[in-house]
């Protein structure tokens, strides 16, 4: 709901959206991973991992971590890539220090929930199919955002992710 809600709002001040190939295979990606990981869970019956306190510890964190990426995008977070012409690039937050973290963020979620449950195949063929969906993404996101935001640096700080 918040990225249709921002997505709206974007484009309605002129947003550009980029990469909207990928897009419907990254919805099948992360579908078919909870998919996958129901399956492992309820068809092998593995058990929780010994370390699942930690493991959740771990995803819990990552929430914390997806709310502040979210929040320093403010209504430039999308789950598109939906850029504004000559806005500014954000420098705060998680983007002070890398240019993608909630892909970070989702990359760590992806190897951790089935980690948790023991599901060892869904941790690493979606760890896999989701690094080689950010060799995708990422570059078309940097094209689009060296394209069309206002920033002085070739590192791009502000990602609608």
């Amino acid at each position: 709901m918040v990225a249709r809600s921002n997505e709206r709002y974007q484009k309605t001040q002129g947003a550009i959206e980029a990469g909207q190939g990928h897009y419907p295979l990254m919805v099948i990606m992360h579908t078919l991973f909870l998919c996958s990981l129901l399956f492992e869970y309820l068809w092998l019956k593995p058990t929780l991992s010994p370390l699942w306190p930690y493991l959740l510890i771990a995803f819990i964190t990552l929430q914390f971590a997806r709310v502040w990426a979210i929040q320093s995008l403010g209504r430039f977070w999308n789950t598109k890539i939906i850029i504004l012409p000559g806005a500014k690039l954000v420098k705060q937050g998680p983007y002070k220090w890398m240019p993608h973290p909630n892909y970070a963020i989702v990359a760590l979620e992806i190897a951790i929930i089935p980690l948790i449950f023991q599901a060892y195949f869904t941790a690493i063929i979606f760890t896999l199919l989701n690094y080689g969906m950010m060799l995708i993404r990422i570059p078309i996101e940097e094209e689009a955002l060296s394209q069309y935001s206002n920033h002085t640096s070739n590192k791009p700080d502000k990602i609608s992710n």
